[in-house]
């Protein structure tokens, strides 16, 4: 099927969801999420698929072995083109609207020890540092785990000491859920902001090999 937008019971049953996390509600709704959620957001994925590579969805069951929080469900339908271990582009539907990013969501392995050196490194953390900048500049957020102090060993006065503190990187927009999501404009919203974000993919997966 082709993509035409996420229908507005998308964004009704995360609001659904999110006020009543439990079996009976996704049981009596599943077939909304199925037609509503699953199935738009495969197809934005087999579009997107031709120049990002394959996009795949995240199960919409929660994780609860080792969480406090034993909610089933996860209250976002995520999905993602990896191009590295942790590494690669995402989008995803919630109550609030879509959001769509890029960028090194969870280090694996000596991922973290190879990040920190590549940034300390004046002829590689130089141009990310400038690739960071320009995405702030364009009014993409900056997010991902950082550490509240300097990792162990790093000067004070490092010029790429913000960098250095982050443990995950990636960047991002955010879209309230205004009319044009129920159209394939999104599609179009979400390619301009991975294609934004190419150069801080590229420059992740280059830098940061699987072990």
């Amino acid at each position: 099927m082709s993509f035409s937008g996420f229908p507005d019971e998308a964004f009704l049953f995360y609001e659904g969801l999110e006020a009543d996390n439990s079996k009976t509600y996704w049981t009596r709704h599943k077939q909304l999420y199925t037609d509503m959620v699953r199935a738009p957001m495969t197809a934005l994925g087999e579009e997107l698929a031709a120049e990002f590579g394959p996009v795949h969805l995240f199960r919409p069951h929660r994780d609860v072995r080792f969480a406090k929080d034993k909610s089933p469900y996860k209250t976002h339908q995520g999905a993602y083109a990896a191009t590295a271990d942790a590494i690669g582009y995402y989008v995803q539907i919630d109550a609030a609207g879509l959001h769509a990013g890029a960028g090194l969501y969870s280090a694996q392995g000596g991922q973290l020890a190879r990040y920190r050196q590549a940034v300390d490194e004046e002829l590689s953390g130089v141009p990310l540092a400038k690739i960071v900048d320009e995405l702030r500049a364009a009014g993409y957020e900056i997010e991902g785990d950082r550490l509240k102090t300097r990792p162990r060993g790093t000067p004070e006065g490092h010029p790429r000491l913000d960098l250095l503190r982050h443990r995950s990187l990636h960047a991002g927009r955010r879209f309230p859920p205004e009319p044009w999501v129920h159209t394939p404009e999104v599609l179009d919203r979400v390619r301009v902001v991975w294609r934004d974000l190419t150069p801080l993919v590229e420059w992740l997966t280059a830098h940061l090999p699987a072990d």
